[in-house]
């Protein structure tokens, strides 16, 4: 399954992993902030999710350093949906 159809699926959860500064400026509508410095004390939340969480910054280098620390963290179903523009055009 490609990150087209897992963001276009109903139950998806989007997570912004930029610093609230840069949330504040722009963002994909829908989506949860929580920088990077926070996602280890966020990490059981997003495990309750039980849905697929796709993560986004500004390149993809911070998401996937989020992504990674959840996967050692045992929390699957995780994917790095790479920067902001990028996903925003996946989304339209």
């Amino acid at each position: 399954m490609s990150i087209q159809d897992i963001i276009h699926q109903p139950n998806t959860r989007i997570i912004d992993v930029r610093e609230p500064f840069e949330f504040e400026e722009e963002h994909i509508a829908g989506a949860l902030n929580i920088p990077l410095n926070q996602i280890p004390a966020h990490a059981e939340e997003i495990r309750k999710f039980h849905s697929p969480v796709v993560l986004y910054c500004r390149s993809g280098n911070r998401s996937g350093m989020a992504l990674r620390l959840l996967n050692s963290q045992g929390i699957e179903n995780l994917y790095n949906g790479g920067g902001l523009y990028e996903l925003k055009a996946l989304i339209h």
